[in-house]
């Protein structure tokens, strides 16, 4: 019989000896050079605590009709469960920021530019590649805000930033403009970082500026159902009329929390080119809208993230404000 055996060796030794311990640094360089501002590596683990919140948060029903949260909840809490063998976590960022101020009627300024799922999926993929080559056929897998991953919990234990009072990732240099992505991976690191404090204090700017009630009093905390952006783009039914005077122009997505967060007056113009607002976006008025044909609207929306709404409900939502 041939072979290596490892005598008197436990378990979880030998796996350590079977598994190669990869440069912190190098990896975040490649991912530097790829555009990504900032990268925090944990190691992973299963979410007991974060569990139970999640548990508290739909049962109060603050997901409203987003009901693919209640699914794949075991995966959502557990790495294990969405890359078996996971044993590291690498969470990124990428700065989408314009400093061009929405005209009514608002679009969020994350949904200008081309659809992010796409210019970031590109992207993992030369990471994936990039992690092939170097160390060959490792388990990976990458998730883009679509997945069943809790990411801003990553992030926050990644020293990404924390996790704000409008439930937002927030860096001190950085604000919050920012995309989060990441991937699951059974590569092990010689170094893992640390979260960081919360920088929140007694502010309560976004908590008084949200023009819906959807942040808890105390913060740190989203109801969701109530939350312009999901009320915008998710909702499938009518705006309920208990919102109509509240909307503060915005039809898809809303910037309020941010636009009044002190973090992001350090927020500076991404450089990533296809965050660039669309034009042909931007110079839409609110008659513009409303007079949308099918056609346009798909040559308008065919890189864009503002389709997921549909023309119908953009129309819908652009007369709201108007009464």
């Amino acid at each position: 019989m041939s072979g290596l055996f490892f005598i008197g060796l436990s378990l979880p030794i030998l796996d350590t000896i079977l598994t190669a311990i990869i440069h912190s640094n190098t990896l975040k360089q490649e991912l530097n050079l790829l555009g990504f501002d900032q990268i925090g590596i944990v190691k992973a683990q299963r979410l007991n605590a974060e569990a139970f919140q999640l548990e508290s948060w739909l049962n109060k029903g603050y997901h409203g009709q987003m009901s693919y949260m209640e699914r794949y909840f075991d995966i959502r809490i557990d790495p294990d469960k969405f890359l078996p063998g996971a044993k590291s976590i690498v969470m990124m960022s990428l700065n989408y920021f314009s400093d061009i101020e929405p005209k009514t009627p608002k679009v969020s300024r994350y949904a200008l530019g081309e659809d992010y799922h796409k210019v970031i999926r590109k992207k993992t993929k030369a990471i994936v590649a990039y992690l092939k080559k170097e160390y060959g056929d490792i388990a990976i897998r990458g998730f883009v805000d679509s997945a069943p991953v809790m990411e801003r919990v990553w992030a926050e234990k990644g020293g990404l930033g924390w996790n704000g009072k409008n439930t937002l990732t927030i860096n001190p240099r950085k604000g919050s403009w920012f995309f989060l992505t990441g991937f699951m991976t059974d590569l092990m690191f010689d170094h893992y970082d640390d979260p960081i404090r919360d920088h929140c204090g007694t502010c309560r700017r976004c908590i008084d500026a949200c023009p819906t009630n959807a942040i808890h009093q105390e913060g740190y905390l989203l109801d969701a159902s109530k939350c312009i952006s999901y009320l915008t783009i998710e909702l499938r039914n009518a705006i309920p009329k208990e919102f109509h005077n509240q909307m503060e122009g915005w039809v898809y997505g809303c910037d309020i929390c941010q636009e009044v967060c002190p973090w992001n007056r350090f927020a500076q113009p991404s450089n990533v080119e296809e965050f660039n607002p669309n034009p042909d976006l931007l110079k839409l008025g609110t008659k513009d809208w409303l007079e949308l044909s099918d056609e346009v609207w798909g040559n308008l929306t065919s890189k864009s993230p503002i389709k997921r709404a549909g023309l119908e409900k953009l129309k819908e939502n652009v007369k709201l404000i108007l009464e």
